[in-house]
């Protein structure tokens, strides 16, 4: 990924000044710059994607290796916080999510591309595309209900110091959730609808579980979120239903890779 290296170092460089910025404002050594952090998550945003377009070999071909894995999550990862900072407090969040962006960058730069998936059909690029990313947002949830759980426990036991200073408030945290939740519900319906429409295989033997699994999850997911509408289910409740739905995908795909691996060889 050579030809992509002025782009990813000034990426990586935008990334590290926010999450200094940040830092420096956690240790309450400047104030917080709301804007600055954004305009220079903005840029690293804008690079980050340019690297990635080129990472992944878009349009005419599709690179899936770990690197280009890693680039996807953390590109998903910074846009979410990054536009989600214009309705609520969540740029604290960059002090550990852009330098893991920053790193992201820097291993694809050591990193030999992995051979390409060749198609003229756009709609295979589209469905694992859609479905990937749909398992980013719904790891990212998790990470972000286990967050919610502990916030929730600290408050109970009113324990005001340490993880609970730092990050957004409780119902921040919560509305950040259940955005998470919807946007990875949206991506993994168009990948699982993809999937059903243009592919026969799948529902192919080594791939059935597969689909079961992350239909099952869709509609733990889907729950949750009505129940968050209708009846406004929150808190710990929020974070079992969001861990479940979670174990499903992980089974759903690191199952699927077992099977076709080594029962299917």
């Amino acid at each position: 990924m050579v030809a992509s290296l002025p782009l990813s170092l000034l990426a990586i460089a935008f990334y590290l000044a926010g999450a200094s910025w940040l830092w420096l404002h956690l240790l309450r050594k400047v104030p917080e710059k709301k804007q600055l952090i954004q305009v220079l998550g903005g840029f690293a945003f804008i690079h980050h994607s340019l690297v990635l377009f080129d990472a992944l070999g878009l349009p005419t071909q599709l690179h899936l290796g770990l690197a280009e894995v890693a680039l996807l999550l953390t590109w998903l990862t910074c846009s979410f916080i990054l536009f989600a900072s214009f309705r609520h407090p969540t740029l604290n969040l960059g002090a550990l999510l852009f330098p893991l962006a920053a790193l992201a960058l820097a291993f694809a730069q050591f990193t030999d591309r992995p051979s390409s998936l060749l198609s003229k059909d756009h709609q295979l690029y589209f469905h694992i595309l859609a479905s990937l990313s749909a398992y980013g947002l719904f790891a990212l949830a998790s990470v972000q209900s286990v967050l919610l759980g502990m916030q929730n426990y600290q408050l109970k036991h009113r324990h005001l110091q340490g993880l609970i200073s730092v990050l957004p408030p409780l119902q921040v945290m919560e509305r950040l959730l259940f955005d998470l939740l919807l946007a990875g519900q949206l991506l993994l319906t168009l990948g699982m609808l993809s999937g059903w429409l243009y592919f026969d295989h799948f529902f192919a033997p080594g791939l059935l579980h597969k689909t079961l699994l992350s239909f099952m999850a869709w509609i733990i997911f889907g729950i949750l979120l009505f129940g968050h509408w209708r009846f406004g289910w929150r808190g710990l409740t929020a974070v079992r239903w969001t861990l479940g739905g979670s174990l499903l995908l992980l089974l759903a795909y690191f199952g699927s890779q077992f099977v076709l691996q080594f029962l299917l060889a």
